[in-house]
């Protein structure tokens, strides 16, 4: 099930990503946004992006070392390979940007709001890396990847994202919170957070999507959340459900905004995302509807967070951060 959203051009907010507005009920200066592994003034990396192969592919990335992750570090012999996957480049459907060979690459606005599609970086101004062809190209802003062209990504440069990270605490079957510690004393209550399994590599990750272009993120976060982890409702639950949802998604903290280690990225396309928590604290919302997975994943569930997780791209560190903010167990910092 995919929900179209549909409003006139004129209409739209073009706001630019990193001016994000807080949904209502959200504190104005409430944004303690963590830099997490990608702060501008710091030396960051990634691993997921230039580890191997190229997912849904058999394209070996070209290998790029820990120590020649970034641009500023020389690699005379560095040739990544150029991947773009053909649904892209042979059907050019409406989401995607064209190729950089056409005339129609060479008006793109980068760096900026280019009509309803939002072309800037949490990360900052990008630069840009001559193709063969003489063209400019954006360059990922954190370093190699062993990959050049789009990849599975339609857009050149950033491409936008919004994670929704869905929570309510653990609890028994009286109804009393569960926690967990090395001694009473250090207890601490246990979050579950509303998890999917992908398809397409039967990791779990949190149910998330892409900005469509003009689409407020706020939107985004409430579809995805709808499309991936509540499809299929029936129909007598659908008005109830909806506004159970509504409800909860009318505040909700930012967890992170910024690039993602995501193993789809490449040289030139990249993605980046906005990720908020939208805690249900005593289990009477979403928390107590019964989750249905959507077309895109395979499996749906609360995904309780008492021992150590394996996630997809970078869905670890906004899950560590989000128990870190409710003061929940989280078993990396409690192993410390």
């Amino acid at each position: 099930m995919e929900l179209i959203v549909c409003c006139c051009p004129a209409l739209m907010r073009r706001s630019r990503a990193k001016d994000y507005e807080a949904p209502a009920g959200q504190a104005e200066g409430a944004d303690n946004t963590q830099d997490m592994k990608y702060d501008n003034n710091k030396k960051a990396t990634h691993v997921k992006a230039r580890t191997g192969k190229y997912p849904g592919s058999e394209v070996a990335r070209y290998e790029v070392p820990d120590d020649k992750v970034h641009w500023s570090i020389e690699y005379s012999d560095y040739k990544p390979v150029e991947y773009t996957i053909e649904k892209i480049k042979d059907d050019k459907p409406v989401w995607a940007d064209p190729a950089h060979e056409v005339d129609s690459y060479d008006e793109i606005k980068f760096n900026d709001i280019d009509g309803i599609t939002d072309r800037t970086s949490f990360m900052g101004k990008y630069e840009f890396i001559q193709a063969e062809n003489g063209k400019s190209r954006p360059r990922n802003p954190v370093g190699r990847t062993g990959i050049s062209g789009r990849g599975l990504l339609g857009k050149w440069g950033p491409n936008h994202a919004a994670d929704p990270i869905v929570t309510r605490w653990k609890r028994d079957e009286k109804g009393n919170q569960l926690k967990v510690g090395s001694e009473k004393a250090n207890e601490k209550p246990i979050l579950e957070f509303v998890a999917i399994q992908r398809r397409d590599n039967l990791q779990w990750a949190i149910p998330g999507g892409m900005v469509d272009n003009g689409e407020h993120v706020s939107l985004t976060l409430k579809r995805e959340f709808g499309e991936e982890a509540m499809n299929s409702i029936e129909e007598t639950e659908r008005d109830s459900t909806k506004k159970l949802i509504d409800a909860l998604f009318e505040g909700g903290d930012v967890i992170y905004k910024g690039y993602v280690d995501d193993p789809r990225n490449t040289d030139n396309s990249w993605m980046e995302t906005v990720a908020m928590n939208f805690h249900d604290d005593d289990g009477t919302n979403v928390g107590k509807v019964p989750l249905q997975a959507g077309d895109d994943a395979k499996n749906v569930t609360w995904l309780a967070i008492d021992r150590e997780l394996k996630l997809y791209a970078s869905h670890f560190d906004f899950i560590k951060e989000t128990c870190m903010r409710r003061g929940a167990f989280f078993p990396t910092i409690e192993s410390k």
